[in-house]
């Protein structure tokens, strides 16, 4: 089985940190993510320089990264103005955030629900009249979904009731994130039931998830028996959200390659690759802490020989 992970570092994790990558160095971390194995990248956010001058290059980088045959090039966008920004570029996949805790959504958006969901139909309509062909894929993205530091605990009925707006208005799938690390194993799996009971399974995808609490692998693997096969990562755990207070550290990515493969799970992904990636970031920004425990302690001795006899003896069964 495989499981796409997507890398979120370009974006979610440099919003959040004091320095601005260079350009140039944020081509070469994707040049090294891509030569890794990565197939999807959120190379960046379509919003006011003033707001995120860390990614006031985006359309640059959008236009760098499909450079890369074979890649996904996602964008995040927070109205139409972004996505029209985005549609220009040629983002392939676009995801507009709503919180389902309406003071989050005030914090982050400035706006309520019903002003959101006005945004979402807008940027559907655009994208309907693109050909075909030329169409990115429209997620939304249902934000503070396992609670929310300013809100608390969010009713059911109400993220339910989001979901089914989010996908009347035109998404093509509903992705659910744990904005600020509240999330645990067994409430991924009640959510992942419950919204894609309300929405379809084929609607309920990805999660975004934060390790917060250090429940953030645990909630992945939570994930998989609830059949999600999208997860987003970042490089050295890079990231959160500045309207969560304390939602600090997305899952790092080389250690959720380095579980998913150990668990079976195919992802395309080399984790030598991720680690040389992972160097680019480091030097690019030396005064940022980078995490993760398969940086710090290696490889088990004799793993990578072990994959490699275990992929041989599934291609010859």
């Amino acid at each position: 089985m495989e499981i796409l992970v997507s890398e979120v570092g370009p974006r979610d994790g440099l919003q959040n940190v004091k320095a601005t990558m260079p350009t140039a160095a944020k081509k070469a971390w994707i040049d090294a993510l891509v030569a890794a194995g990565v197939k999807e990248i959120e190379v960046g956010s379509f919003v006011p320089p003033k707001l995120i001058p860390q990614l006031a290059d985006t359309a640059e980088i959008v236009d760098y990264a499909r450079g890369h045959a074979g890649l996904t090039v996602a964008a995040l966008v927070p109205n139409r103005r972004g996505a029209e920004n985005a549609l220009r570029a040629g983002a392939h996949k676009l995801t507009l955030p709503l919180s389902v805790s309406e003071a989050h959504s005030l914090a982050n958006l400035r706006k309520t629900h019903d002003q959101v969901i006005e945004e979402v139909a807008g940027v559907a309509a655009m994208i309907r009249e693109l050909p075909e062909d030329q169409r990115p894929h429209f997620e939304g993205s249902l934000s503070t979904v396992f609670g929310c530091t300013l809100e608390g605990m969010i009713p059911d009925a109400q993220i339910l009731s989001l979901a089914t707006r989010l996908m009347e208005a035109g998404c093509d799938e509903v992705g659910l994130s744990d904005t600020t690390g509240y999330a645990t194993p067994g409430e991924v799996k009640r959510l992942v039931k419950l919204v894609r009971g309300e929405v379809g399974d084929a609607a309920v995808q990805g999660l975004h998830l934060h390790n917060t609490r250090g429940l953030g692998l645990a909630n992945v693997v939570a994930g998989i028996d609830a059949g999600i096969t999208t997860f987003d990562a970042s490089q050295g755990g890079l990231g959160g959200c500045p309207f969560a207070p304390g939602a600090s550290g997305n899952i790092v990515t080389e250690d959720l390659v380095f579980m998913l493969q150990s668990m079976g799970f195919e992802t395309g992904i080399s984790i030598d690759g991720l680690l040389a990636s992972r160097r680019i970031v480091a030097d690019a920004l030396p005064d940022e802490p980078l995490y993760g425990f398969v940086a710090d302690a290696g490889l088990p001795k004799g793993w990578e020989a072990e994959r490699a006899a275990s992929e041989t003896q599934k291609e010859n069964a």
